[in-house]
């Protein structure tokens, strides 16, 4: 009967894993989905901002919540390119963003955001933990289509630019006072151990998942080289 019992226990805890790595991949290739559509946007991410990113993170589906006031929740991945950030984009590393009034801004559609880090310095802070952006790392709108030429002083010296698509719209979206950290949690469940989130997109720790094929090939073929 005890027998029984731990087996039936090591059972549900192994289809637990499964059905958890199942939801994760899910999460990536859903992430690759929204990058293809996003990076096809005629007037969307301009080239010559996306050439200079060192990493891109991608929320698909961020959704408004209310406590009392506004705010938003959303989980999906980053990665970066590898090699010091000179070579091709490295295995996705799962993020959670939280956040407060942009939710309000949006009507409370699910909306997809992609971010651009455009600095070591702005990567680092990420990967280090949980980081309130435009209080521990500077944040603004990122230009889109013909506007990239005039980019202000404040979007040329912003460490992550962030854009948002709801309803169909593209847009350069300010995302300050959100916070975004590794979800540690998630990439335990796709990797199926505990890596540092770091170690992943900066050290090669792992090899990419099959889920991240979309995500990386996209990327890949629109921003093949890091152009300082």
């Amino acid at each position: 009967m005890k027998r029984l019992a731990i087996a039936f226990l090591v059972s549900c805890f192994v289809a637990t894993s499964l059905w958890a790595a199942s939801k994760e991949a899910e999460r990536v290739e859903t992430a690759g989905q929204v990058m293809q559509e996003i990076l096809g946007i005629p007037e969307g991410i301009p080239q010559s901002i996306l050439d200079k990113a060192d990493c891109v993170i991608v929320m698909p589906s961020v959704v408004k919540f209310a406590l009392g006031f506004g705010g938003s929740y959303g989980r999906g991945v980053m990665t970066c390119r590898s090699h010091n950030f000179t070579g091709p984009w490295s295995a996705p590393a799962m993020m959670r963003l939280e956040g407060g009034s942009f939710g309000l801004q949006l009507g409370g559609q699910a909306t997809d955001f992609v971010l651009l880090v455009m600095n070591e310095r702005g990567a680092e802070g990420i990967l280090s933990g949980k980081v309130k952006l435009g209080a521990d790392i500077a944040a603004a709108a990122g230009p889109k289509g013909r506007d990239a030429a005039a980019a202000t002083d404040i979007t040329l010296r912003a460490e992550i630019l962030s854009y948002s698509r709801s309803r169909g719209l593209f847009a350069g979206i300010s995302l300050e006072g959100s916070t975004l950290r590794p979800d540690n949690g998630a990439i335990k469940a796709l990797y199926g151990r505990d890596i540092p989130a770091a170690d992943i997109v900066l050290k090669g720790a792992v090899a990419a998942p099959p889920s991240a094929k979309l995500l990386l090939g996209t990327l890949d073929r629109y921003s093949p080289r890091h152009v300082k």
